[in-house]
């Protein structure tokens, strides 16, 4: 798929931070983007179509794959984690990213391989480097996060089994205070480490923007398919291709 241009997108997400970024950037190059929320905070673009409804829903999923038929679908939605070390955790705010970002995955990867999506289409599961480095302050986020990825790699396995030619690759963005997801935890963890927020936030290095997240989905998805990992670790460097 190395031009955009005219082919739908769907962006599961879109409403705020790197969703919105994603969302935009596609946009930018001539995809007509299918901008979806749960709550009606979506990007102001003419080139921007909004749609809101609860991405966790099934019938969601179901709906706007056959409404619209899109060559692209990009997963950002998910649930902002309470952030609280585990034993001032219940078990309900420990699970809510189970509940949202797990069950969104689920629901979007299993209609992309049942309706199926047309052959070359790609889809892009956006999870978070706490996947890989943990999270202790937000919960089950990081293993949450780690079971998007798996998913994702088990939908590419049963795209490949099924030969139906469509590329899934997870990406797994660095923490960044540029976001609202991003900006309480970086606060969290340089109150814990006990150094001042600007301390911590340099030592994190330069911050990934929802402009540069924009740039690397559309770098995957205008790539040629045999070259698409399975996933990616995101940083203000860009992409980096993980084991």
């Amino acid at each position: 798929m190395s031009d955009l241009s005219g082919k739908t997108t769907l962006v599961v997400g879109a409403s705020r931070g790197l969703g919105r970024g994603i969302a935009g950037a596609i946009a930018d190059v001539g995809s007509p983007v299918i901008a979806l929320s749960r709550y009606d905070h979506l990007p102001a673009r003419s080139d921007i179509r909004t749609e809101v409804a609860d991405a966790a829903d099934a019938a969601t999923a179901k709906r706007l794959l056959d409404r619209y038929e899109p060559a692209a679908v990009v997963l950002v939605a998910g649930a902002g984690p309470l952030i609280r070390p585990l034993h001032e955790q219940t078990w309900e705010t420990f699970s809510v990213n189970w509940h949202a970002d797990v069950q969104i995955a689920f629901h979007w990867l299993r209609e992309a391989l049942l309706r199926p999506l047309s052959p070359g289409s790609r889809v892009v599961v956006v999870s978070s480097g706490a996947a890989l480095a943990g999270s202790p302050l937000s919960g089950g986020y990081a293993g949450a996060k780690a079971t998007q990825r798996l998913m994702t790699a088990y939908a590419r396995d049963e795209a490949e089994r099924a030969g139906l030619a469509i590329t899934f690759t997870a990406v797994l963005p660095r923490l960044t205070p540029l976001t609202a997801l991003g900006r309480p935890a970086v606060q969290a963890y340089a109150a814990r480490a006990g150094v001042p927020e600007e301390e911590y936030v340099r030592e994190l290095g330069e911050p990934l923007t929802p402009e540069g997240a924009g740039a690397a989905v559309v770098e995957l998805l205008t790539a040629d398919a045999a070259t698409v990992a399975p996933a990616y670790l995101l940083s203000a460097a860009g992409l980096r291709q993980l084991p």
